[in-house]
């Protein structure tokens, strides 16, 4: 591999969603380091979510994980989840996106049948049970 890669972790604020950063450090491992990792994280417009505790808890477990991987962690605000994650990869000219969720529900309503619609470049989105 001789290309840099971008690769984009959408997490929500539950520890549980370190497996999807540790399925983008195992990437960078295959990509032989030559890769990015962005961790974002988006929350609606007024939602006060620091304000509770074991939100603000995992958030900040998510930033240690992402730290320990080499990837930095965004937390964006916005009342359009969708196109403030498509707006961020083509930002960084991101390559894959990894998602929590099940490959199965790819429903037209599945937020990853939502995200592939309104990204028009070409990305490889990942969807982790």
């Amino acid at each position: 591999m001789n290309q840099q890669k971008n690769i984009l972790v959408c997490v929500t604020q539950q520890k549980t969603c370190e497996r999807l950063i540790l399925k983008a450090a195992s990437l960078k491992e295959e990509f032989e380091g030559k890769c990015n990792i962005y961790v974002i994280h988006v929350a609606r417009d007024g939602l006060k979510f620091l304000d509770n505790p074991h939100e603000g808890e995992a958030l900040q477990y998510l930033f240690e994980i992402s730290k320990s991987v080499g990837a930095g962690l965004f937390v964006l605000r916005s009342n359009d989840v969708i196109s403030c994650i498509a707006d961020f990869a083509k930002d960084k000219a991101i390559d894959c996106i990894i998602l929590g969720g099940s490959v199965p529900a790819r429903s037209e309503n599945s937020f990853f049948t939502k995200l592939r619609a309104v990204i028009d470049i070409n990305i490889d989105i990942i969807a982790i049970p």
